[in-house]
């Protein structure tokens, strides 16, 4: 406060903008720029501010914005606030920018006397709707950047990344759109920073501490991206606080990141940054809006000359900034004591102190003016024109309301002298694409921009977002290989993800995949079997096809069941022909003779059926397997249980008075016979009309190969058929149990008995095996019952007489045979 009186109190105009510039012209167009930036010393209210505060540099301070904004509106060289100057000195249009912050407070002024408003740097959000009128812009809508800044990260598969935000409205926006379209997309962020807030001088000391702590935070996550979403002056900042392993004892270093800058942001650089180390940019990508080299542009600015302009309240100072001089009537006198001669030339200056190319934000300067200037024109051929004096110059569209300019430049379409089509949207938004941009440093500060792709918000979506990762240099420490940025190193073909609790989706754990599955890709959520007819590798990361396997007889399996079956059938065989020869004796008689062939005839075909089983699978062989093999066996059964019936009746029939003589004979045999065998093929013939057996392919039973097999057709049919031999073979045991203990010499039942409990043993134990094993071994197993059961019956039955007729002919005799109980 004033120490003296406030009736004292002297009134006067604010401190004054002590860097603008003005030029003369039928229409003015004005422009707040953010030009330079400074912290200064914090107003302490002990005495009354004086320009000497200000005598350098401004800074970006809404207050400032705000007196630029009315200091417009004013009588030229006057501050009168609310005052209608003269025509010919109010602007028509302002151009403000590149600062967010900056474009919104000089649009609350603007807004309120209808002063068109176009800004070349991002636009705030405002709930004013009056505002957002006249409000125009040369930069794209901030959702088109975030969407490319995200198909970036796809693109490069970065999924593990850092966010670093400026500590303003823009910056919170930005965190808030961005970190949920992030991770629907499959991507983490591993910390979001904010920037300290920019510091008064004697706050320095505070903003510092904080920065560090910000620092180790950023340099010591191991995510490899970094986004920075920025303003104009954030790359001051970034220079900065890549510095600080320089300055201070910071155990990180600023290598091995790779920075994502936003639009927003451009090089900038403080006077005593000037030999700041830029190679820390090397290989950052950065977004721009699009833009093209214009023509005599650069020729234009390195020919500019410090004498050549008067009333520039900017070139004089920066003059001085960028050639280190001072001139002789400056009190800003360099420590070199170099003079200013004006002779120097800008195109002697290194990119990092002063770049004379067509910059993203000096093309938006440049077609904002000439929106403006087209909008004029259209404006004056309309009908809402006043009065046009063509020799004079002399236009009245002041005379008018300003604020119908605003429609014109709403509409404006032209193609500026780069060839490019220039023309906003309803929205007053520039319909236009970023640029995607890789910085690329060299050991003299220079640098390069070179454009690597672009994100074309009016093109197809498949077609939006192009970048040519070739052409990328990427930071020095990559050794020029696109770097990772993921949690954890990607997981390897024949492993897939596991999430790990309390860490972020991005974060896992590698699993080999289970039995029977693959992944073929990096990285994959879950492994897959493979498609029919394919098994995986041992790596488990690709499938091989199966082999067709089948019981052949050209393998080892095949050829010893082979061998066996035909050894059987030709034991088989001479048994028969034994019992032929020795059709008359008392032993072949006793036992029935033409039940023993019979039961002799249907083992040797048993034998035989074995050879079914063998060798691939075709149609008829499918059809004669289990049928055959069923039918078979019933007739072998049912010969067995005929014999033991035959014994029991016989001993029967011998006491006195039994009736029992009339049921023996062969017509009690033969109807035991074809009962049993007609029932079983009954079963068969119902099963091959119904559903038949037939050749197919088992292709997940065996991990490496396509079992080619007859299948059942109908389980049922099958298991029915084994079943109703079982009940014979059960019947056939019991029976011969039950005799087993009549007179040795007549009784055949001891061996039947025993016979019976091999072929049981043999075909109980072979359910369970046959439905645990797999593949070909289910034929092999089939076929070892079948030899082993008819082995059995044969051995058991039949070995005995033969041991009696060919060794011990002595006992075939009928006297050997009649025996009584003592």
């Amino acid at each position: 406060m004033c120490k003296v009186p406030l009736s004292k109190c002297p009134i006067r105009d604010p401190l004054p903008i002590v860097h603008k510039y003005y030029k003369s012209g039928d229409l003015i167009i004005a422009a707040i720029l953010s030009q330079i930036y400074i912290a200064i010393d914090p107003i302490m209210f002990e005495k009354c501010p004086s320009e000497e505060l200000f005598a350098d540099l401004s800074h970006f301070d809404p207050s400032k914005t705000y007196l630029a904004s009315m200091e417009l509106l004013s009588t030229q060289g006057r501050f009168i606030p609310n005052y209608k100057s003269a025509a010919k000195n109010r602007p028509i249009a302002v151009i403000t920018g590149p600062h967010t912050d900056l474009c919104l407070y000089a649009a609350t002024i603007l807004c309120t006397y209808k002063i068109p408003q176009i800004s070349y740097g991002s636009a705030p959000r405002s709930d004013n709707k009056m505002q957002a009128v006249f409000f125009n812009q040369m930069f794209p809508r901030q959702t088109h950047q975030n969407i490319a800044i995200l198909q970036l990260l796809l693109y490069f598969k970065w999924t593990w990344i850092g966010i670093i935000s400026l500590p303003d409205e823009a910056g919170e926006r930005f965190v808030q759109d961005m970190v949920p379209m992030l991770s629907q997309n499959g991507i983490c962020v591993d910390f979001i920073a904010i920037m300290p807030e920019v510091a008064f001088s004697s706050e320095v000391a505070e903003g510092m501490a904080e920065a560090v702590e910000k620092y180790k935070v950023v340099m010591g996550s191991t995510a490899t991206v970094l986004v920075l979403h920025g303003e104009i002056h954030t790359m001051i900042l970034l220079r900065l606080f890549l510095r600080f392993p320089d300055t201070m004892d910071i155990p990180f270093n600023a290598t091995g990141k790779l920075w994502v800058m936003t639009a927003q942001m451009d090089f900038t650089s403080l006077p005593f940054q000037r030999n700041f180390d830029i190679s820390s940019i090397h290989g950052a990508i950065s977004f721009a809006v699009h833009s093209v080299e214009l023509s005599g542009f650069q020729e234009f600015i390195q020919e500019r000359k410090i004498n050549s302009e008067e009333k520039d309240g900017f070139i004089r100072l920066f003059w001085q900034l960028a050639f280190l001089c001072s001139f002789t009537d400056s009190t800003a006198v360099q420590e070199d004591g170099e003079i200013c001669t004006g002779e120097e030339k800008l195109k002697d200056l290194p990119g990092s102190v002063f770049e004379t190319i067509t910059t993203a934000h000096s093309y938006s300067l440049y077609n904002g003016v000439y929106a403006l200037a087209h909008a004029l024109r259209d404006w004056q051929f309309s009908g809402f024109r006043h009065r046009v004096t063509a020799h004079g110059r002399q236009w009245n569209l002041l005379d008018q309301e300003g604020w119908q300019l605003h429609h014109f430049l709403r509409s404006v379409s032209f193609n500026n002298s780069a060839g490019e089509s220039i023309s906003f949207d309803a929205n007053g938004e520039l319909v236009t694409n970023l640029d995607i941009v890789n910085w690329v440093t060299f050991p003299n500060q220079s640098f390069l921009r070179v454009k690597v792709g672009k994100a074309d918000s009016t093109a197809l979506p498949e077609k939006m977002f192009i970048v040519n990762g070739k052409a990328i240099a990427w930071p020095a420490m990559f050794n020029q290989v696109q770097p990772l940025s993921v949690c954890n190193e990607y997981c390897r073909s024949g492993y897939s993800k596991r999430k790990i609790e309390g860490r972020p989706f991005c974060c896992y754990d590698c699993l080999p995949c289970p039995s029977g599955k693959i992944s073929s890709e990096k990285d994959m959520n879950e492994c897959f079997e493979c498609p029919e007819g394919q098994y995986p590798n041992k790596g488990q990361n690709s499938c091989l096809p199966k082999e067709i396997s089948f019981l052949s007889y050209g393998e080892p399996w095949g050829i010893s069941l082979a061998a066996i079956a035909l050894s059987f059938s030709f034991i088989t065989a001479v048994v028969l022909g034994i019992f032929i020869k020795h059709r008359e004796t008392p032993i072949v008689k006793a036992n029935n003779r033409d039940l023993t062939y019979t039961l002799l005839i249907s083992l040797l075909l048993s034998f035989l059926c074995a050879l079914l089983f063998i060798g691939q699978p075709e149609k008829w062989t499918c059809l004669l397997r289990q049928t055959a093999f069923g039918i078979i066996f019933s007739v072998a059964v049912s010969c067995v249980l005929a014999k033991t019936v035959i014994v029991v009746l016989a001993f029967m029939a011998t006491k006195p008075g039994s009736r029992m003589r009339r049921w023996l004979g062969e017509k009690l045999s033969s109807s035991i016979v074809l009962a049993c065998s007609l029932f079983q093929a009954t079963i068969c013939t119902v099963w091959l009309a119904t559903c038949p057996p037939f050749p197919g392919f088992d292709m997940h039973s065996m991990t490496e190969t396509i079992v080619q097999e007859c299948k059942e057709g109908s389980v049922t049919m099958f298991y029915f058929l084994l079943s109703f031999l079982g009940f014979l073979a059960l019947i056939s045991f019991t029976v011969a149990f039950l005799a087993r203990k009549l007179p040795d010499s007549f009784n055949e039942a001891k061996f039947i008995t025993f016979s019976m409990l091999v072929f049981c043993s043999v075909w109980v134990s072979f359910v369970p095996t046959y439905l645990s094993t797999k593949g070909k071994s289910m034929v092999a197993v089939e076929i070892f019952s079948i030899l082993t059961s008819s082995a059995g019956l044969l051995t058991c039955i039949f070995f005995p007489k033969c041991y009696i007729i060919i060794v011990r002919p002595e006992m075939n005799k009928r006297g050997q045979l009649i025996k009584t109980k003592t």
